[in-house]
């Protein structure tokens, strides 16, 4: 049975002067409002990601033909943990540089590498996924968008749901139907639809808190070139699955909630509660494991390994994680006094958003049934 052993991490040796690179940008031109530090990677703002994209930050291990700089994996580890600790707003551009962009170099034509990978690294192109449908829940083999070619073009119809950025990307990775009559897994291609397209249209969904990050996005007789289809046709679900891989292992599996644990460290020394001390003690302890665990994700890919298993692994644990500190912060803290105003808020704030994190890159029991497959248990 194959099991998931963290390893120590080599960091490499430009780790300090990175880290201190981030923190300095951060400091100049970051969010200050605790709150929407909060689930910062949901968050765009574009002008901040046209600023790490001139610091060379994204695109980081990209070949410098298409506009990257050739770093390891381990150090685009040290820059997002350090933006998303510091609850930095890259919402923007975090799809496109995380997934998209490795997705783009190893599977596009070389015109889509060369319309769509130096703007992302840039800061200047950005990206969402077409996964999720009406009625496909996370059943991503029941969906139903379709494209049919029609000479050199293919025609699009459909929709998809739950696409987080869609408002602010510049193009979709969709995954659609590209053989009538297919079903489940097979005939499954993807297709990369710039979000300007005539037939593309956009409709948010606002959550209970106000904010908009997820949308629908629609297709109506959509015409894309033939070259829009990304990789091989038929092959979209090993590639969409694949892909995922990369969604799950990063530091934002665990950080989402880190600011609030932040605050209740701050609050924790203005009190002698023997259980508060606990509660961060425990909070520390299980957010360093987790750090150990995705480091070590990062240290395979940097290898060339697949730790497709692990990567799931960490995405379980990680929002199990963040989900459950607001949960505790809730419980251990009176907030009936006026210093355990911020406190209060960014609790308050997770609580409501926090449901949704072990939605984001598959849903927790779609996730124990990968782990389960990987583990050798069913």
């Amino acid at each position: 049975m194959q099991t998931f052993v963290p390893e120590a991490v080599d960091w490499p040796d430009s780790a300090a002067a990175l880290r201190e690179q981030v923190r300095a940008l951060v400091a100049e031109h970051g969010e200050s409002d605790p709150v929407r530090r909060a689930n910062s990677w949901t968050k765009p703002d574009p002008a901040f990601s046209r600023l790490l994209g001139d610091a060379g930050l994204l695109g980081m291990t990209w070949p410098k033909e298409y506009g990257g700089h050739e770093r390891s994996q381990l150090e685009r580890y040290v820059v997002i943990e350090e933006l998303l600790a510091a609850g930095a707003p890259v919402g923007a551009h975090w799809i496109a540089d995380r997934q998209s962009g490795p997705l783009l170099l190893r599977l596009g034509n070389e015109e889509l590498k060369r319309r769509w990978v130096p703007a992302i690294a840039r800061g200047e192109a950005f990206a969402c996924i077409g996964l999720s449908e009406p009625n496909s829940g996370s059943d991503l083999a029941s969906v139903r968008t379709a494209a049919r070619r029609d000479g050199d073009e293919w025609v699009l119809d459909g929709q998809k749901v739950w696409t987080t950025g869609a408002h602010v990307s510049h193009f979709m990775i969709a995954l659609v139907r590209t053989e009538a009559g297919s079903e489940r897994q097979q005939g499954l291609s993807q297709l990369v639809v710039p979000m300007d397209a005539p037939g593309v249209s956009v409709k948010p969904i606002i959550d209970l808190t106000g904010a908009h990050e997820f949308n629908e996005v629609f297709f109506d007789n959509v015409r894309l070139p033939a070259n829009a289809l990304l990789g091989v046709e038929g092959e979209g679900w090993t590639q969409a699955t694949a892909e995922l891989s990369l969604e799950r292992s990063g530091p934002e599996r665990y950080l989402s909630s880190m600011v609030l644990f932040l605050e209740l460290v701050r609050h924790a020394q203005t009190e002698s509660d023997p259980a508060m001390v606990a509660l961060v003690g425990r909070l520390a302890a299980e957010a360093w494991t987790l750090r150990l665990m995705s480091a070590s994700v990062a240290a395979k890919l940097a290898r060339g390994e697949d730790p497709a298993l692990e990567a799931t692994i960490v995405k379980d644990l990680g929002n199990s994680y963040e989900q459950a500190i607001p949960q505790l912060v809730q419980a251990a803290v009176d907030f009936g006094t006026a210093d355990t105003e911020v406190l209060r808020s960014v609790c308050f704030y997770l609580l409501q958003v926090s449901p949704s994190f072990s939605l984001r890159g598959g849903t927790r029991e779609i996730v124990k049934g990968i782990i389960a497959r990987g583990l050798g248990l069913r």
